[in-house]
């Protein structure tokens, strides 16, 4: 019956909880300390592209206007069936719904320590398109060239593991 219950709240995370889109060069590019999850403030055509899968976080970046956090250079094409929009752009910014307790300890760590805000992935949770973003410092070359060392060591290790 334990099992039963782990396995149902397991996928009702999974249903509750869809990846829409992944930053996969966030976690080889920077060296991520913390973690925030924020909510998006997008019209309503934008949400349509954006649960369809139509959306892209490469080069994007999270900036802070006015005590304000915004989602900057995030592509969301206009959707295919909306009608005739004048003016839109996709790559406008996009403002993040965060807590004030949130807002100030990031806006403390952005101007004293120098860290960069760089999205990971955009998510629905329930009916909400949710942002969930790192907080850290970028890498070096050399950083990078050991992480490519490691992972390819282990693969290695791996590969001679299961060979024998």
């Amino acid at each position: 019956m334990q099992d039963y219950l782990l396995l149902t709240t397991y996928y009702l995370i999974l249903y509750y909880m869809k990846t829409l889109a992944v930053n996969k060069r966030a976690k080889f590019d920077y060296d991520l300390k913390d973690k925030y999850e924020a909510g998006l403030v997008l019209s309503g055509q934008e949400v349509k592209s954006v649960k369809t899968g139509h959306i892209s976080l490469k080069g994007s970046f999270v900036t802070i206007k006015d005590g304000e956090f915004y989602l900057t250079n995030a592509t969301i094409p206009k959707y295919k069936f909306a009608g005739e929009l004048k003016n839109y752009d996709p790559t406008k910014s996009r403002k993040l719904l965060l807590n004030k307790s949130e807002i100030k300890k990031l806006l403390g760590k952005s101007r004293s320590e120098g860290l960069t805000m760089v999205p990971i992935r955009v998510y629905t949770k329930k009916r909400l398109i949710k942002l969930e973003f790192g907080v850290g410092r970028g890498k070096k070359k050399y950083d990078k060239r050991e992480n490519i060392k490691d992972r390819e060591s282990k693969i290695r290790l791996n590969r001679t593991m299961k060979s024998r």
